[in-house]
């Protein structure tokens, strides 16, 4: 398997994803806070597929 470091616009969405996750279980925000783990959730996938994936 070749691992490639992600696109910065990957990351970046990733990274944004996992942080709204946090903030939505810790502070109670609007459609964020009933979604939280899937937010974090979202994230990781996605960074994982953007480390496994070339061209994403």
């Amino acid at each position: 398997m070749n691992l490639s470091a992600p696109k910065s616009t990957t990351f970046y969405i990733a990274l944004v994803l996992g942080v709204l996750g946090i903030l939505g279980f810790f502070i109670q925000l609007p459609f964020i806070s009933g979604y939280a783990f899937w937010f974090v959730a979202i994230g990781f996938i996605l960074l994982v597929l953007g480390i496994m994936l070339p061209d994403l």
